[in-house]
């Protein structure tokens, strides 16, 4: 095979043809490979791919959920589907997605799950329908241009060491300070060890680098999309990594992406995603909020002096003195305004700031002119010209001050940061306009039916959810005897209908070009788990840790002698409890924070009596099956703080309206939350525990307590707190 050195400047390296796709099968190899006549079907493949497993077994909801796939893609409509944990729902949706003509896409939210689907299920998978296709499928992992190395950047990084790091900014790096002499040589280290790599590297991929550099580091050498001068244009574009991961993407059966990626590629007009008829989007739950970042745009004093230095020779001096003035306005600004969302408007000196700021950039952007075919230095040009327009639209968003944009000042407890932030106040009707057009969506959660219903998320994702058919008299009494799956009778102390409202609702299940569809799941929660929720505990009203609910917590840890996930509201109440736990037990606490997250999880799953506490990112980001975790706490009920300007703003126009923000927006940001975390319990068929919730309100707060319980698995439940303890005592023993 022919290779040649392709390069500009000083870097030069030899090009190998990049694969079409991860996996075997080239072009034309997939094309005469396509078995002619009928095609298997998903459940055939699905079956295939369940019998190659050791010991695997098709289970109901995974046959369930690949059937309703291929009936939504035949018939056109989008599909909504909650497949609770154990069910198996990777292989429900990509064995029929293999049915279906040119790239499928799947999109998750978590780098643990798309490695999981890249590592371990679609290689299976590719092996188990081989014989049934007549050819072995292929799949390829599509992530952002900035996650890929550049040659441009590292051809020119050796320049932009001293501009872009030796001097970067407080807020550009943890902990602050300039930098000094001995870390920019550790830093010029990081380059070439990355040069080096670059000579051997098949993808480019920083995942793929072990071991890996630091952020500024990689910030060297990789390109975001918006500052690329485009293949045509680069030097290096014949070679370009970024391109080739889109050429294999194009060429695969099964592209794998993330939230972030798909939602840039809706607010860019689907440009960056190969063409596709069906998108299967995984941990739906957070694609609104993925979106609604991806829409979000913000200015940093920092940033300006960045562009600047990056822009300065090709700019005159004065006009690269506006520049510094308006960063210099921005910070004042910002010095002088308390972080929170701006409800009256932008104060004075920021409104000025943002205005001599768009003033600049504009001035800059005209003095740099178009790119040119016979620039010298096309890449450096269009890094400037990138930064500069991305400053303008963001003061101009800003002093627009549209009522569909919410504005707000963040600042860090350290003070290394601060920001004007503005993002849409709803990304719904983007989902509407750009997400479901030419294409099947099958959205999948653990976590979609939020009080027992679809409509809540339907809504969320830009579907048009009808409002709820009220129950039938059947429907109605059947719900009043059983609660949310468990027979009232059997809970202690549980009042009859306690989880039905006076308007109880049937779920909705369908709309206008979409239904939905739960799959249940295979665990017996009932048989396996409880839920206890600490009903006498006086309702939480301060930060922290209360008293109370540290002795209700002790109490349950020394009850199973350790194997607890504490799941606390901040961070002071998870300090609070580890030095709780730390002063009265001889059990040992591990407290997020204190080491690296992996490493912690990993001491938790090894150490029998580990307890393991920590804050909102071990919510959804544990996955401890065994014996390991039988005790999952929840210090309180999730819902979004009063000072998180998105949930607010959107809070405040429910109100407006004449509705319930609280009821709206705060109740389904909980519901979310804490399913979530109440599913960190049951991973396996065989685990067994108690989920407690130290939070007295979901069992007594009458207007959302019902919505709140109909959102979690149907475990056994009690608000006795004998009956918790007794429970952990006999799970000691076993």
């Amino acid at each position: 095979m022919g290779a040649a050195a392709v390069g500009g400047g000083g870097y030069r390296r030899t090009v190998t043809p990049p694969r079409t796709a991860t996996g075997s099968a080239t072009p034309s190899a997939r094309a005469k490979g396509r078995r002619r006549g009928a095609r298997p079907s998903g459940t055939e493949l699905l079956a295939a791919a369940v019998g190659a497993v050791p010991g695997g077994a098709e289970r109901p909801g995974q046959l369930q959920m690949t059937t309703a796939i291929e009936d939504c893609v035949a018939g056109g409509e989008h599909l909504l589907v909650q497949a609770g944990t154990g069910t198996g729902k990777s292989l429900a949706y990509l064995a029929p997605a293999l049915t279906v003509d040119g790239p499928v896409v799947v999109s998750t939210a978590t780098l643990a799950l798309q490695s999981q689907l890249v590592d371990h299920d679609l290689p299976r998978l590719a092996d188990a329908v081989e014989p049934l296709l007549g050819r072995r499928p292929t799949f390829a992992v599509l992530k952002g241009r900035h996650h890929y190395l550049c040659l441009a950047r590292l051809d020119n990084s050796t320049e932009e060491e001293p501009e872009d790091t030796l001097f970067d900014a407080p807020a550009a790096r943890p902990g602050g300070g300039t930098k000094w002499l001995g870390e920019a040589g550790r830093l010029g280290k990081q380059i070439e060890r990355l040069r080096d790599w670059a000579e051997k590297t098949a993808t480019g991929d920083r995942d793929e680098l072990d071991p890996g550099v630091d952020d500024q580091a990689w910030r060297l050498v990789s390109m975001p999309a918006r500052e690329c001068v485009g293949a045509t244009r680069c030097p290096f574009g014949q070679e370009c990594f970024a391109e080739a991961s889109r050429a294999r993407a194009r060429e695969a059966d099964i592209v794998v992406t993330n939230h972030s990626l798909l939602a840039v590629d809706m607010l860019a007009d689907r440009h960056i995603v190969p063409p596709h008829k069906l998108l299967i989007v995984d941990e739906a739950h957070e694609l609104a909020d993925r979106v609604s970042s991806a829409a979000q745009a913000e200015l940093v004093p920092e940033l300006i002096d960045r562009t600047t230095r990056r822009a300065r020779t090709l700019l005159r001096p004065e006009t690269a003195e506006a520049l510094t003035a308006a960063g210099d306005a921005l910070a004042v600004g910002l010095a002088e305004a308390p972080a929170g969302r701006l409800t009256a408007g932008l104060p004075t000196p920021l409104r000025e700031a943002c205005t001599l700021l768009d003033a600049a950039t504009r001035a800059a952007l005209d003095a740099i002119g178009d790119i040119k075919s016979d620039d010298p230095d096309p890449v450096r040009k269009q890094q400037a010209k990138a930064a500069l327009d991305e400053l303008s639209t963001t003061a101009q968003r800003l002093l627009e001050e549209a009522d569909h944009d919410v504005a707000w000042v963040e600042k860090n407890d350290s003070g290394s940061r601060r920001a004007l932030v503005v993002a849409p106040l709803s990304v719904a009707g983007t989902l509407a306009t750009h997400l479901y057009d030419e294409r099947t969506v099958v959205a999948t959660s653990a976590t979609l039916a939020l009080g027992g219903r679809f409509d809540t998320v339907a809504r969320a994702l830009g579907l048009d959810a009808p409002p709820p058919a009220p129950p039938t008299p059947a429907a109605a009494a059947l719900a009043a005897r059983t609660g949310p799956g468990r027979p009232a009778a059997e809970a202690p102390g549980r009042r009859l209908a306690d989880d039905v409202t006076p308007n109880a609702v049937v779920p909705a299940t369908e709309g206008p070009g979409w239904r939905s569809l739960d799959v249940g799941s295979p665990f017996d929660y009932a048989r396996q788990g409880i839920l206890y929720v600490a009903a006498h505990l006086p309702r939480p009203s301060v930060s922290g840790l209360p008293e109370a609910a540290g002795e209700e917590l002790l109490g349950l840890v020394q009850a199973l002698g350790g194997r607890t996930l504490g799941l606390f509201s901040s961070r002071r109440a998870a300090q609070q409890a580890a030095e709780l736990l730390r002063a009265r037990t001889d059990l040992p606490v591990l407290l997020q924070g204190e080491e690296a997250l992996p490493l912690l999880v990993r001491r938790f799953r090894e150490e029998r009596a580990s307890c393991l506490f920590g804050v909102m990112s071990l919510w959804q980001g544990v996955d401890v099956p065994g014996d390991a975790c039988q005790l999952v706490v929840i210090d309180r009920l999730p819902f979004p703080r009063p000072d998180e300007p998105l949930a607010a703003a959107r809070a405040a126009a429910v109100d407006a309206g004449g509705g319930s923000g609280f009821a709206a927006v705060s109740v389904p940001i909980a519901a979310v939350r804490l399913a979530q975390g109440v599913g960190r319990l049951i991973r396996a068929t065989g685990d067994k525990g108690v989920v407690a919730v130290l939070d007295s309100r979901l069992e007594t707060a009458r207007g959302y307590g019902p919505f709140l319980r109909r959102s979690l698995p149907p475990f056994w439940y009690t608000t006795r707190p004998e009956v918790a303890r007794g429970a952990l005592e006999r799970l000691a023993k076993s």
